[in-house]
């Protein structure tokens, strides 16, 4: 069967700043959270690879960029540090780091690889942590001046510009979870961030459009769906209630300007409530956004709850729902998450007829590996395993675009191997496999399917679908 996608489709990769650049103290940038926390506890990051041992992208931009093209890029996605290009985060610009974002920007279009940038990709600089991150509305003010910044630098040439990568994380692992810093456990503070950073997304929109660029803002959200283990009613509430917290507190502000009702009743039975300002309301109206970047990996599967909670323990999201593993669910054995490729085209049909069929993108999905190189043949990894995960999620994808779903384009993650926060080098998820002792770049079996498909904009499936 041919999977043929709409001309003009995005095909490309995702990264980020903090996770490829390197040069993490070169060139007048500053800490952010990673950088600092990484030399306050490296024993946190998967033997001990700390965000200095990147991919080098600060250092071998236009030789990765001729390795996007070689594998048919028509986009990518990256993102640009606020601590690189403001250091104290307000004040002052950094030179070095206007001189390179500009020489990645105008590479790029050279190659014929539309730049799609994002401002902020979990990496708080650690002057704005420092005094209190998104819970000090200071920091909206800060942020929004620095998205201007860039929109000023580089709105002449970026058409594509989204204000946060999955700001749902941000709030789990710096405020819930403890898996990032500033590694806080309190679901009070956890909203308070997360209404402080839909505050700094709108802020930032609003100084786009005031700035009349040429151009479309959006926001990256990793929307997950969240199925229930049956139809019992109590099971129904369950996965409403994750679907509330962990996808549409962020959706809903961003595509519609306002909270879903059912969320601030919630919040408030349970005295969590972030506190609201006068102008508030206002302010997120008109953040709405005119395209959404989609991450995907793996589906979350709820259940009501199996057993009370403690009268003491402080309030979490899994009071309301406890985890559900399916008998019989498809597995990446390398990574231990679940492969379930309908979750892709069940998140683009719910955009589609609950959320106006907003222009939408797939802005991340892959197939992380840990041991990649047992897959190595006469130097090449033979990832047959990424091919079928991405195409797999490509046919769902086209099915959804059939259906009338306004998806416009694929970037997979990522291009090369790259750091992974506390899993630094574990799991390998790249097009081409990166030696971190040698920093050679080798293209993997995906990378080449992978240009074939950007190529003949789709694939043939030898197999029917």
């Amino acid at each position: 069967m041919q999977y043929q996608f709409p001309n003009n489709f995005y095909w490309g990769s995702a990264a980020s700043a903090a996770q490829t650049e390197g040069t993490t103290l070169g060139d007048g940038k500053s800490d952010n959270i990673w950088d600092h926390w990484a030399r306050q506890e490296p024993n946190r990051f998967f033997n001990g690879v700390l965000p200095t041992e990147t991919s080098t992208f600060y250092d071998h931009f236009r030789n990765d960029i001729g390795l996007m093209k070689a594998i048919n890029h028509n986009s990518f996605r990256t993102s640009i540090a606020w601590s690189r290009l403001i250091p104290d985060g307000v004040g002052d610009v950094n030179p070095q780091a206007v001189e390179f974002y500009n020489n990645v920007i105008d590479e790029l279009i050279e190659q014929g690889i539309e730049p799609f940038i994002c401002l902020f990709h979990f990496d708080m600089p650690i002057a704005m942590q420092n005094i209190g991150g998104f819970e000090n509305r200071d920091v909206i003010e800060a942020y929004a001046n620095y998205a201007q910044t860039c929109f000023e630098l580089f709105g002449d040439r970026v058409k594509h510009w989204f204000t946060f990568n999955e700001p749902i994380v941000t709030v789990e692992g710096g405020y819930l979870y403890d898996f990032h810093y500033p590694n806080i456990v309190d679901f009070k503070r956890a909203s308070v961030v997360a209404f402080h950073t839909m505050l700094a997304h709108a802020q930032a929109v609003m100084r786009f459009r005031q700035l009349n660029i040429d151009g479309q803002i959006g926001i990256v959200l990793n929307l997950t769906p969240s199925y229930p283990r049956s139809d019992n009613a109590n099971d129904l509430l369950a996965s409403h209630h994750c679907d509330l917290l962990f996808n549409r507190s962020f959706l809903d502000p961003a595509v519609k300007g306002e909270y879903p009702q059912d969320l601030l009743t919630l919040l408030k039975k349970y005295d969590q409530l972030p506190a609201v300002e006068a102008s508030d309301c206002d302010v997120i109206q008109q953040g709405k956004v005119d395209i959404i970047g989609i991450n995907y990996y793996q589906p979350r599967r709820v259940q009501a709850k199996l057993h009370a909670i403690h009268p003491d323990a402080q309030f979490m999201p899994e009071w309301l729902f406890d985890s559900y593993e399916m008998p019989g669910r498809k597995m990446n054995p390398h990574r231990g998450w679940e492969i379930y490729e309908k979750g892709v085209y069940d998140i683009l049909i719910n955009l589609r007829d609950n959320y106006g069929n907003l222009p939408c993108y797939i802005s991340e999905n892959g197939m992380g590996v840990q041991g990649e190189d047992a897959f190595s043949v006469n130097g090449q990894i033979q990832d047959d395993y990424r091919i079928e995960f991405v195409s797999e999620h490509l046919k769902w994808i086209h099915k959804a675009i059939n259906e009338g779903s306004a998806c416009f384009g694929y970037h997979m993650w990522t291009f090369i191997d790259n750091w992974s926060w506390c899993n630094g080098y574990k799991n390998r998820y790249g097009f081409y496999q990166l030696d971190l002792n040698t920093q050679e770049r080798r293209i993997k079996k995906s990378g080449q399917w992978y240009a074939n498909v950007a190529k003949n904009n789709g694939f043939n499936d030898p197999q029917g679908g």
